[in-house]
């Protein structure tokens, strides 16, 4: 076993990937204050090839060197768009046919492994500020939650590792076709 080299992992440009289909997921970062978080989340948006990044409320955006030194070059490839406000991005996402799914832990939620998406339809995915997580009234928009089930004593995880376990999840469920 070794490990592949650069020309064997044949990665696509910039453009090569702008221009390749995308899964049909959003991701929807609700007010996420740390810009390492927001790079992190642009990285796994990139490695999964998901359709957009919406960023929202007092969610840092690109160019900052704390998001870039995270991203390794995604904020070029992934595209996004900042919304003032959730409801905001939730509203248009809804009105685009979207389901909207909240990635937290409510009364309603679902645990991950039992949520089966239709690879017809295209989802957002909702992740919350660090210590607030999803916000209420983008609770009340949203169409469906899930958890992520977890052991130990802190029933949490830092928001970039719950977005890359939520969107491998997913794409996991929706199937491999991609590149077909």
């Amino acid at each position: 076993m070794r490990k592949l080299s650069m020309e064997e992992l044949n990665r696509l440009t910039v453009a090569d990937f702008k221009n390749t289909r995308k899964f049909p997921l959003t991701l929807v970062l609700d007010n996420v204050r740390s810009l390492h978080n927001v790079g992190a989340a642009f990285r796994t948006a990139d490695a999964f090839a998901i359709e957009k990044i919406w960023l929202c409320g007092i969610t840092g955006r690109p160019p900052q060197r704390e998001i870039t030194k995270t991203a390794l070059g995604s904020t070029e490839s992934v595209a996004w768009e900042y919304a003032a406000s959730t409801t905001e991005a939730i509203q248009q996402l809804k009105a685009a046919g979207y389901v909207v799914v909240a990635v937290e832990q409510t009364t309603g939620s679902r645990p991950l492994p039992a949520f089966q998406p239709d690879p017809a339809r295209a989802y957002a995915l909702v992740m919350g500020n660090e210590v607030f997580g999803v916000e209420d009234e983008v609770l009340a928009l949203c169409d469906a939650a899930v958890e992520i089930p977890q052991f130990g004593t802190k029933h949490s995880l830092n928001v970039s590792v719950a977005a890359g376990v939520v969107l491998w999840d997913f794409i996991s469920k929706i199937g491999w076709g991609l590149t077909e």
